[in-house]
């Protein structure tokens, strides 16, 4: 997993670095701050993009899975935060400090661990690495570093082997997701974008006192599961093949930015490696992968999020089924005039064919001198349409049923949003008040409503946007980033709505 940093040629005559804890490491930890162009004396949070890459260069320097690193910054820190808004190191009141929250380490500068960022990271990763090594601990297999799961037991020992981390709960026999790793190894889905296998322990395997606090005792020290694992996604080289394990967004630029995608690959699809992983050119989106520049079998060349590729030859993913190498959009051409391959063509397919876009069929074409029907992509999204589009995803039969309570037309399903306690602008009032039903809908406005249909209640649109972030509704890190003022276009609503459906479907 180790690969070299291009700038280590010629740093190593540098003598009085003292970044680290012994001096190979020292050349590694300076070199991973100018690779990732990072004033370690700044004492500022560095921006998401930053902090990928030294979480990841570090985690590679030590032959980690930045997976792993990554994840555990995050469950440990919250949003990647070392420093508050004074520049003082976050402790916490159990004296856990920094990114990596290191506690009662003996051989680490304390004060260190709070002024300089790298080194705090450098020893949550090495700390990571003992633990793997440790020989009082279950291993996985053959070990393998590479593998994801393998690292179960080191996460575990990372936070502690107390009772409370138990992979079951000794009283029930079942799965403990209050565990320190099973939290851990969410993060990993979550942010990497990845399936993990669970594993399957049994109550058999530890033995512990709920009401005790000392540390679990590991019955069984050797386990042999027979299950497609997952490989670390970082160790792929220029020139390997790697296969996709979705339908991910071929872009330009690596950055998820919507006039960045320039097409799809197929699940299963072999494209080639072209050169070594990037960071996202965006500082402001927290993404926990990296992009790989990849060559499609027709010579085209982009960029893929690491997410979404996997080894050639691996086990983790079924042999894929041969696919066309192109898209047959024939279907959507036909019925929809102005259906075209664009960044919300796969959201927009997936409405489309549940029914809960249907399109406008009013539109007339004065050169043919018929009606046709009309997506609008482009179109501002009203209030009243997005109302109408989520209704027939999330209540389809009571919109079927419902009734409207006057002559405006608008007001049966507005009547479901009172029912829902959905915070809608218009109403049956008035003029000015239904008026307000075809003005655009901005997206914090958007964000509250689907917020407060989830908790069945009203809630403020900064809850709902957080809502959304925390949840994987929106990729923007921020409130202010989402830009909750933003008028919303059609094309967005099935993205926004698809996403709040992969979402619950997680929940069940």
């Amino acid at each position: 997993m180790k690969r070299l940093f291009k700038p280590l040629i010629g740093v190593i005559a540098v003598g009085a670095i003292t970044l680290s804890i012994n001096n190979d490491k020292n050349v590694i930890a300076n070199d991973i701050a100018n690779t990732c162009e990072y004033d370690a004396a700044s004492k500022v949070n560095p921006d998401f993009s930053t902090t990928n890459c030294l979480l990841t260069e570090t985690a590679l320097s030590y032959d980690v899975p930045p997976e792993i690193v990554k994840a555990i910054a995050e469950g440990e820190s919250g949003n990647w935060r070392h420093f508050d808004n004074n520049g003082e190191a976050i402790v916490t009141a159990d004296n856990g400090i920094g990114l990596m929250q290191i506690t009662n380490q003996a051989g680490y500068n304390e004060e260190r661990l709070k002024s300089d960022l790298v080194y705090n990271i450098e020893s949550g990763v090495k700390i990571l690495d003992k633990m793997f090594d440790r020989s009082d601990l279950p291993k996985i297999n053959d070990g393998d570093r590479d593998v994801l799961e393998h690292w179960y037991f080191a996460i575990m020992a990372y936070n502690g082997t107390k009772p409370v981390n138990s992979p079951i709960v000794q009283s029930t026999g079942e799965r403990n997701a209050k565990a320190y790793q099973e939290k851990i190894f969410g993060f990993v889905e979550k942010y990497e974008l990845i399936d993990l296998q669970e594993l399957p322990f049994t109550s058999d395997d530890f033995q512990y006192d709920s009401n005790s606090r000392e540390n679990i005792k590991f019955l069984k020290m050797n386990y042999k599961f027979d299950l497609p694992l997952t490989k670390s996604k970082y160790s792929f080289e220029k020139g390997d093949k790697v296969i996709a394990t979705t339908n991910p967004a071929f872009r330009s630029r690596p950055t998820t930015g919507d006039d960045s995608k320039i097409g799809t690959l197929n699940k299963g699809e072999v494209v080639i490696i072209t050169g070594p992983f990037v960071y996202d050119e965006g500082s402001t989106k927290k993404n926990h992968f990296v992009w790989y520049p990849v060559k499609r079998s027709n010579g085209s060349e982009g960029y893929v999020a690491s997410s979404y590729l996997d080894y050639s030859d691996s086990t983790s993913n079924p042999t894929p089924t041969p696919v066309d190498p192109e898209k047959d959009y024939s279907k959507y051409t036909k019925k929809f005039a102005d259906f075209r391959e664009m960044w919300w063509t796969d959201s927009m397919i997936w409405a489309i064919d549940r029914g809960y876009i249907q399109g406008d069929s009013t539109i007339w074409n004065a050169k043919t001198k018929k009606y046709e029907t009309h997506l609008l992509p482009n179109r501002k999204l009203t209030e009243a349409h997005f109302l109408t589009i989520f209704f027939r995803y999330a209540e389809k039969d009571e919109l079927a049923s419902v009734k409207g309570t006057s002559s405006w037309s608008r007001s049966s399903v507005y009547n479901l949003a009172k029912k829902y306690n959905m915070p809608v602008l218009a109403s049956e009032k008035s003029k000015a008040s239904r008026a307000l039903a075809e003005q655009g809908i901005r997206r914090g406005k958007l964000a509250q409503l689907m917020a407060s249909y989830y908790y069945g209640k009203t809630v403020s649109e900064d809850t709902a946007i957080q809502f959304f972030i925390n949840n994987g509704l929106t990729t923007e890190p921020s409130i202010k980033e989402y830009k909750p003022n933003d008028i919303l276009s059609r094309a967005h609503i099935s993205a926004f709505i698809q996403r709040y459906d992969s979402f619950v479907s997680k929940q069940k």
